[in-house]
């Protein structure tokens, strides 16, 4: 990838990642990815603003080649996709510093074993100027890391975000074209990594909102020309009210509880709920958490192996905890042999999700009549629930 121009001395660096298609051993990345970096000459200074996974340390070098002087690295968030080049780049510009919070300090010298003396710690609102153009720090913590920062640089009233309304996208669009696309990646980006911390992005927009803003240049996706585009799809993906929308994640061994969710799935559509049904043997995770920040209620759906739930709902459950939606309600539907302690086990596995539970129900063999009339009496309640708070129904992207 070439560097290409933003604004007059101001330019876009990095590597798209075409064929990657898992981050961290766990997220999947249908569309691929970027790793963003900015380039900014000022009059008197040069700054470069975060680096490229150490796996396309060659391009970034390569666009580098002809920048004699590099006198600040910023490095807004320590995780080595943004990061993990540093060290190469403070080869290549011996007299370079990095730029970090404090806390981003640490973590660089844990991570990336970058020498103490190499570093410049700034603090919120602290400003450090390259002649004709300030960096201005903000400090936005926990989304999703502690140390994280952003840089505003108000003479162009951009600002560079890093990991902050990102989107894993790799695309030759330098900035947003297509919408709706970057809607969808946006919003399963947001899911799969910040929905744990809602309450502090929430502080953290509110903070952003005080700045003239013209330009967002994340280091994931693309760039934002139109920054109320993302940051109100953020605000919606915060606010404490869900939608009308079930979710029901589950899978079946030999097709009763496949049987159960169908049904119920058809039970609360007549009933006006919407509804996302996840078959998780075949199911994309991300797919799961994009519908999870919208839902009002989950109904898990499982087998019984062993007495157990099936392992692929351990799995589920497990994520749904870690990724904290703001669910109201929750049930626990499925099949067994001869005995079942799903409803336990699973209640054990989602702490962090308070929510009222319906009555489960669990049925032996196939299921018959007085399973099918338990159902319905579920889907009922859910709709009650969802009528009750007045949530309304998912809307298409405008």
């Amino acid at each position: 990838m070439i560097s290409r121009t933003i604004r007059e001395n101001i330019y876009a660096l990095g590597a798209q990642h075409w064929d990657r298609r898992l981050f961290d051993a766990l997220i999947p990345l249908p569309d691929g990815t970027s790793y963003n970096a900015y380039l900014i000459h000022g009059s008197e200074k040069t700054a470069l603003l975060d680096t490229v996974d150490p796996s396309q340390v060659d391009t970034l070098l390569e666009q580098l080649r002809e920048v004699e002087h590099i006198d600040y690295i910023v490095s807004h968030h320590a995780e080595q996709d943004h990061a993990g080049a540093i060290p190469h780049v403070l080869e290549k510009y011996p007299q370079a510093k990095v730029i970090a919070s404090p806390k981003g300090k640490t973590l660089l010298i844990d991570h990336l074993c970058i020498d103490d003396e190499r570093f410049i710690t700034v603090e919120d609102d602290e400003r450090i100027t390259l002649g004709n153009r300030t960096l201005q720090f903000v400090h936005t913590p926990w989304v999703h890391w502690p140390e994280t920062i952003c840089t505003y640089v108000p003479e162009e009233r951009m600002l560079f975000t890093c990991d902050f309304f990102g989107s894993h996208i790799a695309s030759t669009d330098l900035y947003v074209t297509d919408r709706a696309r970057v809607y969808e990646a946006a919003k399963r980006y947001y899911a799969e990594i910040m929905m744990p911390f809602r309450g502090t992005i929430e502080r953290n927009i509110e903070k952003l909102s005080k700045f003239a803003i013209d330009i967002i240049a994340p280091s994931h996706g693309s760039i934002y020309g139109d920054p109320a585009f993302i940051m109100g799809a953020y605000k919606d993906w915060i606010a404490e009210k869900p939608k009308n929308l079930a979710v029901i994640p589950y899978t079946s061994m030999h097709g009763s509880t496949k049987t159960m969710v169908e049904h119920l799935t058809s039970a609360l559509a007549k009933r006006g709920v919407g509804v996302r049904q996840f078959e998780l043997s075949v199911t994309d995770l991300g797919k799961l958490a994009i519908s999870l920040v919208d839902a009002a209620t989950i109904i898990i759906g499982t087998p019984t192996v062993h007495v157990a739930p099936h392992p692929a709902i351990f799995y589920a459950s497990y994520l749904a905890n870690a990724l904290r939606p703001k669910l109201k309600y929750a049930s626990i539907i499925g099949s067994y042999g001869w005995s079942s302690k799903a409803v336990e086990r699973i209640a054990g596995l989602i702490p962090n999700l308070k929510v009222e539970l319906f009555e489960p129900v669990l049925c032996k063999g196939y299921p018959r009549e007085n399973t099918f009339e338990k159902l319905d009496t579920l889907a009922e309640g859910v709709a009650e629930k969802h009528r009750f708070g007045g949530y309304a129904d998912i809307m298409g992207v405008c």
